[in-house]
């Protein structure tokens, strides 16, 4: 019965969160008197104006925001660390909570990996990208040791959180209970974000990461107000995410499945 009131929990919380988030733009606006420190972070003067694999597929965006790290290792030793990105893979790279939030009850910690594994190498155009359990993005673009693009939309999102109910809701019939998760996202704006990495290649078997999110989003005056704090809170993750993925790839250790 507490692995049953734990999984409702997790996916009550997780759909509320995910029609939050999206109600209010994943953070699409920005604080001004920062825009400077967290919307180019680790690029160089002009390097936001440059194209990134990805950005047709959010033609009009409400949100560009574009990132970099210079990694001390060629681009073919940063890639695999890519490849192998999402929930019940290699993880996120960047906060533990992230990959922990839907570790099974009684189960070890899913933290992000510390090695290459084998098995999530062969990621290709269309596969599922995990967030969670039930989806999340899907790789759209996919060239090893170039480019890697998510994409994510309001229908992925329907469709996801559709699944995780009609679970959620059979769990809780098995026990003879009912349930009202209390959630509706028929007013869910259209919505389309990408998440895009792209390999440049540097003098001394060095990598230049580039990160763009790219997100379209229709909200309303009153759910704008906070998406300010939304906006920071995605670049600490997303920072923390690409400092992880240096570390490991300056690090690597290639592990056989």
């Amino acid at each position: 019965m507490f692995r049953l009131f734990r999984f409702v929990f997790k996916t009550v919380v997780l759909i509320k969160l995910m029609a939050f988030a999206f109600s209010a733009g994943m953070g699409a606006a920005y604080l001004v008197q920062l825009r400077s420190q967290y919307r180019s972070w680790g690029l160089v003067p002009g390097g936001t104006e440059r194209g990134v694999a990805g950005d047709d597929l959010v033609a009009e965006a409400d949100l560009i925001e574009t990132r970099a790290i210079d990694i001390d290792a060629p681009p073919d030793q940063v890639w695999p660390w890519l490849a192998q990105l999402g929930y019940g893979r290699g993880g996120w790279y960047s906060f533990a909570a992230a990959d922990r939030a839907w570790t099974p009850a009684g189960g070890p910690p899913s933290d992000s990996a510390d090695t290459i594994l084998e098995e999530f190498q062969d990621l290709a155009e269309g596969d599922l990208v995990p967030t969670h359990p039930q989806g999340g993005f899907v790789a759209r673009t996919v060239e090893p040791n170039a480019a890697l693009v998510l994409f994510l939309d309001d229908t992925m999102i329907r469709e996801q959180v559709d699944e995780l109910m009609a679970d959620a809701t059979d769990a809780v019939e098995e026990q003879g209970g009912e349930m009202d998760l209390g959630v509706e996202l028929d007013d869910m704006p259209p919505y389309r974000v990408t998440l895009a990495f792209e390999l440049e290649e540097l003098p001394g078997e060095r990598t230049l990461l580039i990160e763009r999110v790219r997100a379209s989003v229709d909200v309303s005056e009153n759910q704008k107000r906070i998406r300010p704090a939304l906006a920071m809170g995605l670049f600490v993750f997303l920072k923390s995410q690409l400092e992880g993925i240096k570390q490991r790839a300056e690090s690597a250790v290639v592990i056989d499945a």
